[in-house]
């Protein structure tokens, strides 16, 4: 049965904003409505650029098919050898290159530039070759491991593929849409892929690992009803509410500091943070991914879908807006 519509209104940028209302937010209705913090005035991008491949180039399984072949991460500047070490899938040709232990990028092992790492021959495009020369040493190259989690089984570990996933849809560029739609489908259901709100950005990111958020969760409320909210419960609504997502990082996730500057735990491309754009209101009411891109601020921008006239795109948020909680899949 279709749930009943909740009439609310928003403020963005100090002007109300009344609607029958779909938000990445709460959809209860709140009498003193807050103003939103401010985005910048535009998406912040870095000025970095690919020196390499144009893109991954890897056979990524998951969400937009169509757009693998654009998908590209950029790995930090001034990158030191000692930090780095990579995993060799010869059954899938396939190198993942960490960095201080995680997993940052995956290389495609059928190019025709041959690099020679100890005793291994590695056979990568010449982009790749040129990137990964002066990085790798043989001590620290090690054959894949079972051990590592990867729910859809293509060889890229889950929150890698939760980055590449987050790159997709910033490639995609769906419209902020509020207003209720059908999810006519489940499991595997979504929204048509030209519309989102900020919690959509997650749902499709994280089903690029092979998770399904709408199934995993509604199967959660199921086993734990006490511990979401007491509108939980559907399946066409639930992933696409920041508050009814919480419980199911809380539980299944690893819990991340939500320090920004803590050198124990920093910052990991593919973390999803919740956010406080609503100040005088305490409470997560957006939701977004770590990117591997740093923005102006020297911070990695935030990949998200903002509100009403953006779309999902790469931000530079965390010096404006109060990261409450970080999670991460667990790798």
């Amino acid at each position: 049965m279709t749930p009943p519509r909740v009439p609310g209104s928003r403020f963005f940028l100090g002007v109300a904003l009344p609607l029958i209302s779909i938000s990445c937010g709460s959809l209860e209705a709140d009498p003193a409505v807050p103003t939103r913090l401010e985005a910048p005035a535009a998406p912040q991008i870095s000025r970095e650029t690919h020196a390499g491949e144009s893109c991954l180039g890897v056979s990524d399984k998951g969400v937009f098919g169509d757009l693998d072949g654009k998908v590209q991460i950029t790995l930090p500047a001034k990158l030191a050898k000692q930090r780095v070490s990579a995993r060799v899938d010869a059954a899938r040709k396939l190198l993942v290159l960490a960095i201080d232990g995680f997993p940052r990028k995956a290389y495609p092992l059928d190019g025709t530039a041959k690099l020679v790492v100890g005793t291994r021959e590695l056979a990568l495009r010449p982009g790749d070759r040129a990137e990964l020369a002066p990085l790798l040493v043989a001590e620290r190259i090690t054959d894949a491991s079972s051990k590592s989690r990867d729910h859809d089984k293509d060889g890229i570990p889950d929150p890698l593929d939760v980055l590449i996933g987050a790159k997709k849809t910033v490639l995609n560029g769906a419209a902020y849409t509020e207003g209720w739609t059908d999810i006519r489908q489940y499991p595997g259901g979504d929204v048509p892929r030209t519309q989102g709100v900020c919690t959509d950005v997650i749902v499709r990111a994280v089903r690029n690992a092979g998770v399904d958020l709408q199934k995993e969760l509604h199967e959660d409320i199921k086993r734990a009803r006490a511990v979401y909210p007491k509108n939980a419960g559907n399946w066409q609504i639930d992933q696409r509410r920041v508050l009814t997502l919480l419980p199911y990082f809380q539980r299944h996730w690893e819990k991340r500091t939500a320090k920004l500057d803590d050198p124990d735990d920093p910052l990991r491309p593919g973390d999803v943070i919740l956010m406080d754009t609503f100040p005088s209101k305490f409470g997560p009411d957006h939701i977004g991914i770590i990117s591997d891109t740093i923005g102006e601020s020297g911070l990695p921008l935030v990949i998200n879908n903002w509100t009403v006239g953006y779309v999902e795109s790469e931000m530079d948020l965390l010096t404006s807006v109060p990261v409450l909680y970080r999670y991460r899949l667990p790798e």
